[in-house]
């Protein structure tokens, strides 16, 4: 049949006859045909989803590859679960006995907790990150790498304060401050609280006093650099401050002269001063605190008193040979002259 033409049978000359149809008839019933196949299709989706309650099988095929990656999430945040803990604990343990016991401050947790400010990290995510399982996912893992780069950088610093562990137990206060003669020296005061001696309240005694007479030796009780040096009418008259490294600082107030100055290093042993009455004192007196990260702690737990004077002035004089050693070697005095 000839594409455009429509034969049809007249029953009265009993032949067929060619009928043409217009174009426009044809667009109308291709039109037509296009029309009527779309509300079909239309109607069996909506018969299919609404109707029948049943997806498409792409949605199928989406819903169970989110289905996949969410159990593959959920594996993770397990996963970062277990090494969060992990975490934590070494976080613990890095505080409360590594930097502890070399003296140094613990991490502030806001230091360890810090999180990332500015500019959103994540936005690329909210468009294909509708329950937000992944953005919260990235965070977690984020954080804990930032966490353990800190807790990295605190492990190394404690490996190299432990390769001075030896000059660590000179550095503790250690000794008594003043020669353990009971014939010089009585324990006026002990640290705590005690009765003002001037006022007369309850007031927090952050030292131990040793009451003796003026011009008595005072020596530090570890090695260290002298802080600070100050000679003040109250308070603690003319006192010194030594730091001694590892979290531990020393005082020696009330002092009647000072031999030391500010950045100079001292050995145990040493003498740093003589014994006074200067600030605000009742008396002749050696007020000597221990300071442990910046809070004052009982010196009583430090040096031992029942330590014969003979031993004492024994370890004092090693130190003066020490000393006097050092400053007779060679090398040590081409570096004076070159600084005088």
């Amino acid at each position: 049949m000839t594409k455009g033409r429509k034969y049809i049978f007249n029953q009265r000359t009993l032949s067929y006859e060619v009928k043409k149809r217009s174009i426009i008839a044809r667009a109308l019933k291709y039109a037509s045909m296009a029309i009527v196949s779309l509300g079909m299709a239309a109607l069996y989706f909506w018969m299919y989803t609404s109707v029948l309650g049943w997806e498409l099988p792409k949605t199928v095929l989406l819903r169970k590859e989110n289905a996949e990656w969410a159990s593959r999430m959920e594996v993770m945040n397990r996963q970062l679960d277990r090494c969060d803990e992990a975490l934590t604990s070494l976080q613990m343990r890095d505080d409360d006995i590594y930097r502890s016991i070399f003296g140094m401050h613990e991490i502030p947790q806001e230091v360890r907790n810090a999180g990332f400010g500015g500019v959103n990290r994540y936005a690329h995510l909210e468009n294909a990150d509708r329950n937000g399982l992944l953005e919260s996912t990235m965070r977690r893992l984020d954080v804990l790498t930032k966490k353990t780069y800190v807790q990295s950088k605190s492990f190394d610093e404690i490996s190299a304060l432990s390769k001075k562990a030896g000059d660590m137990a000179s550095c503790i206060p250690a000794i008594p401050p003043v020669t353990p003669d009971r014939s010089v020296y009585r324990l006026s005061s002990g640290f705590g609280f005690r009765s003002d001696p001037f006022t007369g309240r309850s007031k927090r005694h952050t030292g131990v006093d040793f009451a003796l007479p003026p011009g008595n030796p005072i020596y530090v009780t570890g090695d260290g650099v002298v802080e600070s040096v100050k000679f003040e009418f109250f308070g603690y008259g003319n006192n010194v401050v030594v730091d001694h490294g590892f979290g531990y600082k020393t005082r020696y107030a009330h002092l009647k002269s000072i031999g030391v100055v500010e950045g100079m290093k001292v050995k145990r042993g040493e003498c740093i001063g003589e014994s006074g009455n200067s600030g605000r004192s009742s008396g002749p007196h050696l007020h000597y605190e221990v300071i442990y990260k910046d809070r004052p702690v009982n010196p009583a737990n430090y040096y031992d008193l029942t330590i014969t004077p003979e031993e004492f002035a024994t370890m004092v004089q090693n130190t003066a040979d020490a000393s006097e050693r050092i400053t007779m070697h060679p090398s040590h005095r081409r570096r004076t002259n070159r600084r005088s």
